[in-house]
């Protein structure tokens, strides 16, 4: 069978004290970059996986009212990013830590509403 199984998968969730549209931004940003960053380390490993990456950007007070409120705005308003790529469980992770290290650098530079951003990144191999 060629059915795809997840190898990777990292779901991380940080609060931001910075503008919602700052948030937007960064987060977009890096996650292209980071897609890009990949796709070009993809050449030199020869696995075959499909990396989807989910970026999901709510209110904290949606949080805190109810999980299924967030899962409801999370496939409403996802904003996806899908790359067919040759990659190694290592070079995702590293990559979410990219990721992350760039919203903590938008959370200390930024002021203002507090969002949280909802970062996933999963693996799955061919």
């Amino acid at each position: 069978m060629n059915a795809l199984r997840t190898t990777a998968a990292a779901v991380v969730v940080v609060v931001l004290d910075v503008e919602a549209v700052l948030v937007v931004v960064v987060v977009v940003v890096v996650v292209g970059v980071v897609v890009v960053v990949i796709d070009l380390v993809a050449i030199v490993f020869f696995i075959s996986v499909e990396v989807v990456v989910v970026v999901v950007v709510v209110e904290v007070v949606a949080l805190t009212v109810s999980v299924a409120i967030v899962v409801a705005i999370e496939v409403a308003v996802v904003a996806v990013v899908a790359v067919v790529a040759v990659v190694a469980a290592a070079v995702v992770v590293a990559a979410v830590a990219v990721v992350v290290a760039a919203v903590i650098v938008a959370v200390v530079v930024g002021g203002g509403v507090v969002d949280a951003v909802v970062i996933k990144v999963v693996v799955l191999q061919k």
